[in-house]
């Protein structure tokens, strides 16, 4: 049965069903069949087969039974258990008992492999935390069957995010739940201890998204985060085009704050993009997932890995040169061209293309850009790392943000231009509705698999923020 492919503009990073690749672009970024949903590339239109409505997953996972059985192996349970929400999960005691164990967000977004980098004082800081482990108070923890799943709002390779409520407390949070096979699979299991410290650190800074705690189960890590209801930049900017100047340069100059405080705490952001971009039901923004983030980056340390999201990646990454927080100051720049222009400074076919037009192509800027606006583009753009808006001179004082008080804008003082349209607390509007229309629900792994994993590789995961304790004993 043939597909009935049809132009799609995608909400959230969609990757390509038959190459693997990312779907590149603002809008229109590829095709999705009205029958079975499959995307794909323009390009790959012609070179799928025509198997719509064939689940090849099914298909394959039936032909594995009948083998298994030939062989006379004893069937298990099904690989998949769905549970639908409100959900419980196992016993509580269990959940405690097991070693104590989020998220980065992996998506396959190029490769990544890390070059080690000598440790350096990143302990003292988080020493200085005033998050409190499990560790040290032992009397608070929480579990899985403490929340009601009550929407999806997204997910992903590395896992999926909900809407949860905190039983008996009316209280919301986000819960971004990873498998951790997945997570061993794909060795991120640094890079997810790696996001919880850093998210630990985002409750110093009121523009980066909050964490209240971390728990595990024997299949899966969670972390519980501030719901932000009004909705990712890419949601809004698909339903204007563009954000007008003052919308704009507001958004700009919350980022910069962000970015400069984990800058300011030797850590490298290098996954600042519209979708990672939140907005409160206030409409100032918080800086999201910490995937990505490189710590220790004191000094003149430099690191080698090759991540991010194509559209956003800095040349010298794509050259293979050791970086530092410059790369964060590129990405800067493409998310503020989006905001300002509507679309993306940068262009290709396919990921070879887009690449070459980073290293080698100059941004067109329309004539309806201020000069202003125009000169810190060029400045995010210089190709030369140590010469780039950023790491020289002080963005803050660029005449783009003339109008900033930054004083006030750090205090929250200033109101935003933007109040997004949010009804309640747990209001879910301003998210993509192909993730709504799903059922909130968790799969459950093979048994097998579970007891085949080493649960020690999670130890000294879980921790309880101060806040969290509030809404638990109020």
């Amino acid at each position: 049965m043939p597909h009935r492919f049809k132009v799609y503009n995608y909400k959230s990073p969609t990757f390509c069903e038959h190459c693997g690749t990312l779907l590149w672009g603002l809008a229109r970024q590829g095709l999705k069949c009205a029958e079975c949903g499959m995307n794909v590339h323009h390009k790959c239109e012609n070179k799928v087969a025509n198997l719509c409505g064939v689940n090849q997953k099914l298909m394959a996972e039936a032909l594995a039974v009948i083998e298994s059985r030939q062989q006379g192996r004893r069937l298990r349970e099904p690989e998949c258990i769905y549970v639908e929400g409100p959900v419980k999960v196992g016993d509580r005691n269990t959940c405690q008992d097991e070693a104590v164990v989020l998220a980065v967000k992996k998506e396959p977004q190029g490769i990544s492999w890390e070059l080690p980098v000598e440790e350096s004082k990143y302990a003292e800081i988080m020493a200085g935390l005033t998050v409190r482990t499990e560790e040290k108070y032992s009397d608070t923890k929480l579990a899985f069957d403490d929340f009601f799943l009550l929407k999806m709002l997204g997910k992903g390779s590395f896992g999926k995010v909900f809407l949860a409520e905190l039983k008996g407390s009316g209280k919301f949070f986000a819960m971004k739940v990873l498998k951790k096979d997945v997570v061993l699979m794909d060795d991120d299991v640094e890079c997810t201890m790696a996001e919880k410290r850093v998210l630990s650190l985002a409750w110093e800074h009121p523009f980066l998204t909050h964490l209240y705690c971390t728990f595990q189960t024997k299949e899966n890590l969670f972390f519980i985060m501030e719901y932000l209801n009004g909705g990712d930049l890419m949601f809004h900017i698909q339903s204007c085009h563009k954000f007008d100047l003052a919308r704009a340069t507001f958004y700009a100059a919350e980022i910069v704050c962000g970015l400069q405080f984990l800058h300011s705490k030797a850590v490298v952001y290098r996954d600042l993009k519209l979708d990672n971009v939140l907005l409160d039901m206030e409409g100032h923004i918080k800086i999201a997932d910490f995937g990505m983030c490189k710590e220790n980056m004191f000094g003149d340390t430099k690191t080698s890995t090759f991540c991010g999201t194509p559209d956003y990646i800095a040349p010298e990454i794509l050259l293979g040169q050791k970086y530092s927080f410059s790369v964060d100051w590129w990405s800067f720049g493409v998310l503020l061209y989006e905001m300002l222009i509507g679309q993306s400074p940068f262009h290709g076919m396919d990921e070879e293309q887009l690449f070459q037009s980073i290293r080698m192509d100059d941004p067109v800027y329309p004539r309806f850009l201020s000069k202003e606006a125009k000169d810190i583009l060029v400045l995010l753009f210089v190709r030369e790392p140590e010469r780039r808006l950023g790491i020289k001179g002080n963005i803050r004082q660029h005449f783009f943000f003339h109008q900033i008080d930054w004083e006030r804008l750090e205090k929250r003082e200033i109101e935003p231009p933007f109040k997004p349209k949010v009804k309640s607390a747990n209001d879910w509007s301003n998210f993509d509705k192909e993730f709504l229309n799903e059922k909130a629900r968790i799969s459950s792994a093979d048994r097998t698999l579970v007891n085949s994993m080493d649960q020690n590789m999670f130890k000294n995961f879980s921790f309880v923020n101060p806040k969290m304790e509030e809404y638990l004993y109020a």
